[in-house]
């Protein structure tokens, strides 16, 4: 089986990653979650949220996130008024808290068979349903995927090497030219904060709780991966003289 990584920008003001969410408290993770990644391939093929098949297919693709900008964990406090009760026999008012991060930039990257990864570039270039990132307010502040022309400096699309190396080898994809003036002159290295898929046994495994197994109404199902924490210096040569926006 020949295998790919496919790289994608995962930019927007806003976004949202829930891990934990249950009713009146919507929580972010700091990073997109597999379950929101693998969300966002299905709309984007036309996969049936009732498909197992499809979801499990997706979320068996090795996922890799580097951190780009770290986002702002932001609180939005919610009153809804005349809410019905469960006994219909009056209203309410209910308070929420709904967490989201705002002005984070992330490269995301997935490892698996080549065919599967063409076809989702392919989808993601022309979607089957809408693209958003937690909410569906959240819609990308710019394309998931380069235009072919600017593939070779900015490289986001389909590439042959494997998901390790393309975290630590990847183009930066901060476009602020104050943020990127800073980086490059600043008097200690920076560092981009990166998470993975491992296998369970790797000695630095960490459990996360969001592999996803079913997103059917009433149904949602998911399980723990293993995943690695690290980081990529930021060099001269991942700065580069192009800004990727």
């Amino acid at each position: 089986m020949t295998t790919a990584t496919l790289a994608l920008r995962i930019d927007a003001p806003l976004q949202s990653w829930g891990v934990r969410s249950k009713f009146i408290h919507r929580d972010t993770a700091t990073e997109p979650t597999k379950s929101g990644i693998v969300g966002l391939l299905a709309a984007a093929r036309g996969t049936d949220r009732a498909d197992a098949a499809g979801i499990a297919e997706l979320a068996a693709l090795e996922m890799g996130v580097r951190v780009d900008r770290e986002g702002l964990v932001e609180r939005d406090y919610h009153v809804t008024e005349n809410v019905p009760n469960t006994h219909g026999t009056g209203h309410r008012t209910v308070v929420s808290e709904r967490y989201y991060l705002a002005d984070a930039l992330f490269l995301v990257a997935l490892h698996g068979p080549r065919e599967l990864l063409t076809e989702l570039e392919s989808a993601i270039l022309r979607p089957q349903w809408p693209l958003y990132f937690g909410r569906k307010a959240f819609v990308p502040a710019s394309p998931l995927l380069e235009p072919p022309h600017r593939r070779e400096t900015c490289g986001t699309g389909l590439l042959n090497e494997p998901l390790e190396q393309v975290l630590d080898t990847h183009p930066w994809l901060e476009h602020r030219p104050d943020q990127r003036q800073q980086a490059r002159y600043s008097d200690r290295p920076v560092q981009l904060r990166t998470i993975h898929d491992v296998p369970a046994s790797d000695p630095e495994a960490e459990l996360r709780h969001d592999h996803p197994i079913s997103f059917a109404h009433g149904q949602r199902q998911h399980t723990s991966r293993t995943v690695r924490h690290g980081h990529v210096t930021l060099t001269e040569a991942l700065i580069g003289g192009h800004a990727c926006s």
